[in-house]
């Protein structure tokens, strides 16, 4: 269940003294469509705007310098640093790094509205030592993680110059984050520790997640829950032939994994498994003393997800049961280590919900059709805790996310498209 916040904004962009209120909480999206109408036609949004546009060699520059400092999975130290300097040099106040990794920065607002949160994750999925030096060809830029989610970083930097420059003021405080952990075995870590730990956890009334480039039309609004485990199976091991009948690790394995596989799971809501990485033994002439495979399970829905995930330790369990019975425990039974290494909560805010109505709003003010999505993102852990949460892309065009030859475009228009949705989503968000 997602608790639906409900608070009443006020926009008012300061350098023309544009004011205009409006009640978001029950409406039709109507009023969220004038709401942010009233933004984009105030003078502060149009000169923020202006610096945008003028500025966009800079946001280029940017999105290549942190693209090439490496960041690997655990590793963003390097990539923290130089992005906490920026986010210095931004003006923001209260610049810091948490315990965990994330660098923040925060723009104070004039006071009375919910605070904002919006990050965008320092990490990459490439392992150390990946070539990450960026190719540019006209307006399409290469490297692994450019996208996913560099180019997003630099966007919140142009973002806070733009609405210092135009002289914007919003209600709300605004916190802009990098943070750490969000692909792979980081299992959202940075977000984990920012809404568990962090100086910030109980205040934060809002998220938004700024992550990969696809147009800005899209709004995910749902966090795909998952449960990912490392199983490990020993055994005594032994030569292939001098032992051969002894119990296998690669036998309760390979039987566990078909077990896996005939799992019948719904279609509605989503839910999937896989076995993704499979490691063990030590020649080909012997019976391994261990072998270890990594499975994924995701789902929309907390409660399948738990179905599938005892159905999962059920299956290991019969599965090294089996093997036991099937050949000699002479020398040791095989043994099963399950460990946890990924948790995600699911849960979704609502399509009618401010935050949701109010991104849809951009998106149609700006000429494009709002679609929503579910995927697991950092903002899996707001909607987790009933905080509403989205997640936006940062405009423009790209593909090839996770491989080696991602890309994004730069031409000018579709960039300055998706940062002008993203932009005017916060501002109505955030008030005046």
């Amino acid at each position: 269940m997602i608790t639906v916040m409900r608070f009443k904004v006020m926009s008012c962009v300061v350098a023309a003294v544009v004011c205009v209120g409006a009640v978001m909480f029950a409406q039709p999206p109507a009023t969220y469509d004038a709401t942010v109408a009233a933004v984009r036609t105030s003078e502060g949004f149009k000169k923020a705007m202006v610096v945008l546009d003028r500025d966009h060699d800079r946001l280029i520059e940017e999105i290549i310098t942190l693209t090439e400092i490496p960041a690997p999975p655990f590793k963003e130290a390097e990539r923290a640093k130089k992005y906490l300097e920026m986010l210095r040099a931004s003006g923001l106040t209260d610049v810091e790094q948490d315990e965990e990794g994330n660098v923040m920065g925060l723009r104070k607002g004039s006071g009375g509205g919910p605070l904002i949160a919006v990050a965008a994750h320092l990490d990459t999925v490439f392992p150390e030592g990946t070539d990450v030096k960026v190719k540019r060809e006209d307006t399409r830029l290469s490297a692994p993680g450019i996208g996913d989610d560099t180019r997003s970083l630099a966007v919140l930097l142009a973002m806070i110059r733009a609405m210092n420059e135009a002289g914007v003021q919003t209600r709300s405080d605004i916190l802009f984050i990098g943070n750490v952990g969000e692909e792979g075995q980081g299992d959202l870590r940075g977000m984990k520790y920012l809404f568990g730990k962090g100086k910030y956890k109980d205040r934060i009334s809002m998220f938004i997640s700024v992550d990969g480039a696809g147009g800005g039309a899209d709004i995910t609004h749902g966090g795909v829950g998952s449960r990912r485990y490392r199983v490990t199976f020993k055994g005594p091991g032994g030569h292939s032939y001098g032992a051969f009948g002894l119990v296998s690790p690669a036998f309760a394995m390979s039987g566990a994994m078909q077990k896996f596989g005939r799992l019948t799971v719904p279609d509605k809501p989503k839910t999937t498994y896989s076995v993704g990485v499979v490691g063990g033994g030590t020649s080909v002439n012997s019976i391994p003393f261990e072998t270890w495979m990594e499975v994924d399970m995701r789902s929309e829905s907390p409660a399948e997800l738990k179905q599938l995930d005892e159905s999962f330790m059920s299956l290991i369990n019969e599965a090294v049961q089996e093997e036991n019975k099937a050949r000699s425990t002479a020398q040791g039974p095989i043994t099963a280590d399950i460990k946890l290494i990924g948790d995600r909560p699911s849960g979704q805010t609502p399509i009618t919900s401010p935050i949701v109505e109010t991104a849809a709003a951009s998106i149609r003010a700006a000429g494009g059709r709002p679609t929503y999505s579910w995927s697991s993102t950092d903002s899996n852990i707001p909607i987790s805790l009933g905080i509403p949460a989205i997640t936006v892309d940062s405009g423009g065009r790209g593909g090839r996310a996770h491989a080696l030859d991602e890309w994004i475009s730069v031409d000018k228009v579709p960039s300055l498209r998706g940062i002008e949705i993203a932009l005017a989503t916060l501002l109505a968000l955030a008030g005046g």
